[in-house]
């Protein structure tokens, strides 16, 4: 859900932010007062509008009342440390949809969002889509274009990554310096009571939206994990998340069978050698084996030069595809970005690699009014 939250305290603002987007919410802070709820639903069009600090005077209440005419889908709460049974009302049939004391609780935030999002159009039919990305050979590079096309799509909506290489994952490192406190172990043991939260708050909040799922950090406790915990794991996941990757292994196994039978997209990946292209046509082999559709397969050519021994032409006709994605050669970026554990997009924002990934994110999200989306927040006006 995407929540706007309006408060002239700096402190309030990061605390309540911190809760919701802990709680998988899209969340963005205005510090300041009711006059900046028009301009921060025009710009951010959310499913809620947080507003602290307007408690005193009932007359405040016809901006609320206003913005529910101009934007009756948007819900909005106030938050107030003290309020009388006269503005409570008041503020009911202005349109305030709740009122909390303020400063509120962690549980009453959570619990709040919970009611707003279950009254939204929609809710409980949600689906994000599943994207798989899996190498065709080993280094070709499937879980940098994972863990940092994730990080680019949470700039608009909720993404969480599932590091299905489940002996040997290291997704988490590619973003993040941290130690996960749980990971895919922890939740296939709880799959009998998994539910939203529960995988929310088994995850690691790299960023804003973006929740990363990390592989179990003991061998034993991988063996652990089976196929049916998969199934309950990714309904589970693309009921809350708009968007769910998974970093897969080069292996064709029962486990990622099921992962990739619930897949929107699948991308195998991989680099212009004989090999790699060997490798790719087997998979793709298999896939089709599976019942797969052909549609349902997009191949990436990363690391590609126009210097490479083998051209798209010769590598697409060896595979029978249409088309290619390609990914440009930024070795000195991409190694940089990883040696850092931070997105390439954030470490070396004006490479090659960079902007490619940003239009694929663009691909996958894009938004209706011209000029303003990931390229344009990420690398300046055009």
């Amino acid at each position: 859900m995407k929540i706007a939250i309006i408060s002239p305290n700096t402190a309030n603002l990061r605390t309540m932010a911190e809760v919701l987007t802990a709680a998988s919410h899209q969340v963005s802070c205005t510090e300041g007062g009711k006059s900046r709820m028009r301009a921060v639903a025009e710009a951010e069009s959310p499913d809620l509008v947080l507003v602290e600090g307007m408690c005193c005077d009932p007359s405040e209440l016809s901006a609320v009342e206003q913005l529910g005419e101009q934007y009756p889908r948007i819900a909005v709460v106030l938050l107030c440390p003290t309020h009388t049974p006269d503005f409570l009302m008041q503020a009911m049939r202005a349109g305030v949809r709740e009122v909390l004391p303020s400063p509120a609780s962690a549980e009453a935030l959570r619990a709040m969002a919970g009611r707003i999002e279950a009254k939204l159009p929609g809710a409980g039919r949600r689906s994000g889509r599943i994207l798989a990305f899996m190498p065709c050979k080993g280094g070709s590079g499937a879980t940098f274009l994972a863990t940092n096309l994730a990080a680019l799509l949470a700039e608009r909506s909720s993404v969480l990554l599932v590091d299905l290489n489940i002996q040997f994952g290291d997704a988490l490192a590619f973003v993040h310096d941290g130690r996960p406190a749980s990971t895919l172990a922890d939740v296939a043991a709880a799959t009998s009571r998994l539910d939203g939260a529960l995988l929310a708050a088994s995850c690691v909040n790299v960023a804003p939206n973006f929740a990363l799922l990390a592989a179990p950090l003991d061998l034993t406790q991988s063996m652990e994990v089976k196929p049916e915990h998969i199934d309950q794991l990714l309904a589970v996941a693309a009921a809350r998340y708009d968007f769910v990757l998974l970093d897969l292994p080069r292996l064709l196994d029962t486990l990622a069978i099921h992962a990739l039978d619930r897949c929107t997209r699948i991308y195998p990946v991989l680099q212009a050698s004989l090999p790699a292209v060997h490798n790719a046509r087997r998979l793709l082999a298999a896939f089709d084996a599976l019942g797969y559709r052909s549609d349902k397969t997009e191949l990436i050519v990363n690391r590609w030069e126009r210097s490479n021994t083998l051209s798209l032409e010769e590598i697409g006709r060896a595979l029978g595809a249409a088309t290619l994605r390609t990914v440009p050669n930024a070795w000195r970026e991409v190694n940089g970005a990883i040696d850092q554990g931070a997105p390439v997009a954030r470490s070396a924002r004006g490479s090659g690699v960079a902007r490619t990934l940003a239009e694929f994110a663009e691909s996958l999200q894009p938004r209706p009014e011209a000029g303003r989306g990931l390229l344009t927040r990420w690398f300046g006006r055009a």
